[in-house]
């Protein structure tokens, strides 16, 4: 019965990439770093691979990435509130620096996008005026992180019964149980 919780999980975790308008495109990423403050931030979820591992992009001097190079362990909250469902997916971020797939995941972004990744001062510095950033041609701070999931927690809300469960993976195999809602 717990297996078609971690099917419905995973199929929807999956339509967040494939299905346009999905409420899991735009996921909440958690991060602490050295800090006692856990840091949340609205992410695009780029990939999603058989395993559940995720990939987002970002540019590589955000503070998320201070916060990741402190402290790999990461959270995702990701809702789709039509069905009232809530995933969160815990796991440990790699920073990937394999230039072909940099290179490749690169040349495959929109030209309009790639101004993300190509601003001249680093993204969360002050300006003066939000129509005068300033982009650099010859260089981007495009990074890739993939997220190695070890956790995923199911909650369901509906009547008569909400329903949670919590998946472990161990060995590359995925292990459920129900929890108290």
């Amino acid at each position: 019965m717990i297996n078609s919780f971690f099917e419905e999980l995973s199929t929807e975790i999956h339509n967040g990439v494939t299905e346009r308008g999905h409420p899991f495109r735009f996921i909440t990423m958690a991060t602490v770093g050295n800090e006692t403050v856990a840091r949340l931030r609205t992410v695009v979820l780029r990939e999603v691979r058989d395993d559940l591992g995720l990939t987002i992009y970002t540019d590589g001097r955000t503070e998320k990435m201070k916060h990741i190079a402190d402290n790999n362990q990461v959270s995702f909250l990701l809702y789709h509130p039509e069905k009232m469902l809530q995933i969160k997916v815990e796991g440990t971020a790699q920073i990937i620096t394999n230039k072909d797939r940099l290179n490749t995941t690169w040349q495959n972004i929109q030209p309009n996008s790639r101004k993300d990744y190509i601003t001249q001062i680093s993204p969360g510095s002050s300006i003066k005026n939000p129509d005068h950033v300033e982009y650099i041609e010859n260089e981007n701070y495009f990074t890739i992180i993939d997220i190695i999931t070890s956790k995923i927690e199911y909650l369901k809300l509906q009547r008569p019964n909400h329903i949670r469960a919590l998946f472990t993976k161990i060995d590359d195999k995925w292990n459920g149980k129900f929890l108290v809602p």
